[in-house]
């Protein structure tokens, strides 16, 4: 019988806070503005409460499987215990689409924002300078890397409260109103896969729980924490920013301009100007909500590859640690390979809106899991189960098939796209996926 390989524990709670919010909080300096001239500051809002209550209900269920089966695989190794082969690998390739597609695009914007000090040098050798650097301090260990995205988070919230503390002030309630349904109540639905943005890859905490202390406990505290804290900081961003100027200041740079991926210096601009120094702060500081977000999916998306690779849904050469340092250091190379490919087609947009398909179809298995277990092994231990009966898991399952119904319908070519992605491994994979059992290593 082969060893099987595995992970080193030394996560606490206070470190996978500071990897839960680090993984999502890139998302409340870009993107989610996106969603405003379709929704509107109404349409925004309504749906953002929607995707609130999607991820509090699914973070709760989530927590439950998490400290049942505490393996570094998250969705993947739930949905094999829960229903095979089959469900694992759609689930877990879902899971891989998030954690590929969403690092290039968060790379891309790392790029544009250190070309503004270094006009110079081509955005794209310093995106993939990101890329390199943080893959070899995933390598080195996860104790280091984790207390490295602890310390980038940290940054990246103060520069949030101070944003908010600099633009609340000014807030209007009459600027905030203005224009609040543009397209109607349609819009508002569409907006929807705009605001899961504000909350995208916050799941990842449950893919070091192989690495985690006390994994029953602390996944708990780290999961709990750190949506509280993105909860707050999401209400802070979406008020202070709009409040400002009206919700069109936010989204165009110039008037008839393109839309911008830049709302919140935007924001202090028309407060400040752009020589003065809370816009030149929030550019620099800045770039510490995009490596916290960039470095942290880095990491989860490595263990998923691993448990991909660890099953034998992958080549058996992604679920090697490495010796010394052991870490994932195969499924970060690979990964890190894939994301500066992705990184070269410049297609930005895209890769988010995969990653989300991603995401969405993460959360509905999830919940089918859930369920599935809940009913197969009623007496099974869980150290942690979710509140109030079933409510909370049936509430984020029906919200995750809304809004993965209207992401698809408003990117039907990308929608094939993730499709022919996730039948793509069927052939290599065929094996394993119509045996009764992934073969434990």
């Amino acid at each position: 019988m082969e060893e099987k390989e595995e992970l080193n524990r030394s996560l606490g709670p206070w470190l996978l806070w500071g990897l839960g919010v680090g993984y999502v909080i890139s998302g409340m300096y870009f993107g989610w503005n996106l969603g405003l001239p379709v929704g509107g500051t109404l349409g925004l809002g309504i749906a953002t409460l929607l995707i609130i209550l999607l991820y509090v209900c699914f973070s709760f269920s989530y927590t439950e499987l998490a400290c049942m089966i505490p393996k570094a695989g998250g969705a993947f190794d739930y949905a094999k215990e829960a229903l095979g082969n089959r469900w694992a690998y759609l689930v877990g390739t879902a899971q891989l689409i998030e954690f590929l597609f969403a690092p290039p695009a968060i790379a891309a914007a790392i790029g544009a924002y250190f070309s503004l000090f270094l006009p110079g040098i081509d955005p794209v050798w310093i995106s993939i300078f990101a890329y390199l650097f943080f893959t070899a301090l995933n390598i080195l260990g996860v104790k280091s890397a984790a207390s490295f995205e602890l310390g980038v988070t940290i940054l990246a919230v103060f520069e949030l409260l101070l944003f908010s503390g600099l633009t609340l002030p000014s807030f209007s309630w009459e600027k905030f109103s203005l224009d609040p349904l543009p397209n109607g109540w349609s819009g508002a639905l569409a907006s929807l896969p705009f605001a899961v943005w504000f909350f995208l890859a916050i799941e990842g905490v449950a893919n070091v729980a192989e690495e985690t202390k006390d994994p029953q406990k602390n996944i708990l505290i780290g999961f709990g924490s750190a949506l509280g804290t993105l909860v707050l900081l999401c209400a802070l961003v979406f008020f202070s920013s709009v409040g400002v100027g009206g919700w069109q200041m936010i989204v165009y740079s110039v008037p008839g301009g393109p839309a911008s991926d830049y709302p919140l210096p935007l924001a202090l601009r028309k407060l400040y100007g752009e020589t003065g120094w809370a816009f030149h702060l929030l550019i620099t500081i800045g770039l510490f909500g995009l490596i916290a977000s960039f470095h942290g999916i880095i990491l989860a998306g490595s263990r998923a590859s691993f448990e991909f690779g660890r099953a034998r849904f992958l080549p058996s050469f992604f679920g090697k640690v490495h010796p010394k340092f052991k870490t994932p250091a195969n499924a970060l190379l690979a990964n890190t390979a894939f994301g500066i490919g992705a990184l070269l087609t410049g297609k930005t947009a895209e890769l988010i809106t995969l990653s989300a398909f991603g995401a969405l179809l993460l959360y509905l298995g999830s919940m089918i899991s859930f369920f599935v277990l809940r009913r197969k092994q009623p007496d099974r231990e869980r150290p942690f189960v979710v509140p109030g009966r079933l409510w909370m898991p049936a509430i984020a399952l029906m919200l995750s098939v809304l809004v993965f119904a209207v992401t698809a319908w408003q990117h039907p070519r990308l929608f094939a796209v993730f499709v022919l992605i996730l039948l793509s491994g069927i052939l290599w994979a065929r094996k394993l996926l119509f045996a009764k059992r992934v073969p434990e290593l």
